[in-house]
């Protein structure tokens, strides 16, 4: 009983926090949702609805920003574990140079956004100067040059996606790369002389074992895709409705504080859309991963 005291001492502080950036926040916001006519100057309202939250799925921005979250999510989400899966493979593999490898495939994590931003704007955006370098290096091979910052959608959904992936991916590496140093060499050791194919061996022995770690990159991707923002104001500018690439995050933030913001009521409607679907896609992440995830 002493010890369970102890214990509920110790996480006293953590639960204070929880409770007053968490947990308040979220109440709070649930109840700006269903205020009808609130007033930002006033602080009044006159009347408790669903209405915010029709007028907000019936908005043509909020579902053209709900098009755009949701393919970011399901693009980016597979391609960049996939791909920091093979980076990992590869880095565990080279002996020499590894650490010097690993630092290099790190550098975009602790680069500014904007900074990289502002680099993928200078070569993927077309000027009266110059047609940017991506342009260029497609007309050697052939193709015609696109407008990949103020062109058609798909091409600037292809260069958020592309940096995205750019972004994201050398945490997953750093964390992919860990995961598979602590396997135990003795199963590859005992699957060799068993003659077990490389193919083999990965997918009964790595992946298996590196598998929690795989489905917490996959749910923390999930849940940082949706909440994504700066990518696209790095890329297009402020003015992502005028621009077509638009994110919930960004809704809500122009919903607030954009040319079209004091809509506080909105905004909270939107943010708990954002968050019903982020806790539902989690949980179902997560009763996957039970059934899947060994441990």
């Amino acid at each position: 009983m002493k010890q369970q005291r102890k214990a509920w001492l110790y996480l006293l502080p953590a639960l204070l926090f929880l409770a007053a950036f968490m947990v308040y926040p979220l109440i709070d916001v649930f109840i700006y949702s269903v205020e009808e006519g609130y007033n930002f100057a006033s602080q009044t309202y006159f009347g408790v609805g669903l209405y915010n939250y029709s007028y907000v799925l019936h908005d043509p921005y909020f579902l053209q920003a709900v098009k755009n979250t949701f393919l970011l999510v399901i693009i980016t989400v597979p391609l960049s574990t996939g791909l920091a899966l093979v980076i990992s493979l590869a880095l565990s593999s080279i002996r020499p140079l590894r650490d010097l490898f690993q630092t290099i495939y790190f550098l975009p994590y602790v680069t500014n956004t904007l900074a990289v931003g502002l680099v993928f704007m200078i070569l993927f955006q077309k000027t009266e100067y110059t047609d940017g370098l991506i342009n260029l290096m497609i007309q050697w091979f052939g193709g015609s040059s696109v407008d990949f910052i103020e062109g058609p959608y798909w091409a600037k959904m292809f260069v958020l996606c592309f940096y995205t992936i750019w972004v994201v991916m050398p945490f997953k590496i750093l964390i992919l790369t860990s995961a598979l140093a602590s396997v135990n060499p003795d199963y590859y050791k005992a699957a060799r002389v068993d003659g077990t194919s490389k193919g083999r061996i990965f997918l009964r022995i790595t992946l298996p074992m590196i598998s929690p770690m795989v489905f917490y990159l996959v749910v923390t991707g999930f849940i940082g895709a949706f909440k994504a923002y700066s990518d696209a104001v790095a890329l297009f500018g402020t003015d992502l409705n005028a621009a077509g690439m638009n994110t919930i995050v960004g809704y809500v933030y122009d919903m607030l504080y954009g040319d079209s913001g004091g809509f506080p009521s909105y905004a909270s409607a939107a943010a708990i859309i954002l968050f019903a679907i982020v806790l539902t896609i989690t949980c179902i992440n997560l009763l996957v991963s039970k059934k899947h995830v060994h441990y």
